[in-house]
């Protein structure tokens, strides 16, 4: 049973396309934070990613943003 090309049902990346990786992610995830995003980079970015380092991306960012609210509140109460 040999393998014919035309049967994969994956539909062929364009060649000049980036590997989708999980510091792409990061970066989508820090765009969307920030909201400031083209919506045609933010159509071209997602249809180069991967959805499961998007999940984990959002997570990992939404514990660093709530560290950094953690940080401030501790700061601003510690008063000097």
């Amino acid at each position: 049973m040999s393998e014919d090309p035309s049967d994969r049902s994956e539909a062929p990346q364009a060649k000049n396309a980036p590997k989708p990786t999980f510091l792409r992610s990061m970066r989508i995830v820090a765009w969307g934070f920030l909201g400031v995003r083209k919506n045609s980079k933010y159509h071209e970015d997602l249809g180069q990613a991967n959805p499961f380092h998007l999940i984990i991306a959002a997570f990992l960012g939404v514990l660093i943003f709530i560290g950094v609210l953690l940080l401030a509140v501790k700061l601003a109460v510690s008063g000097t």
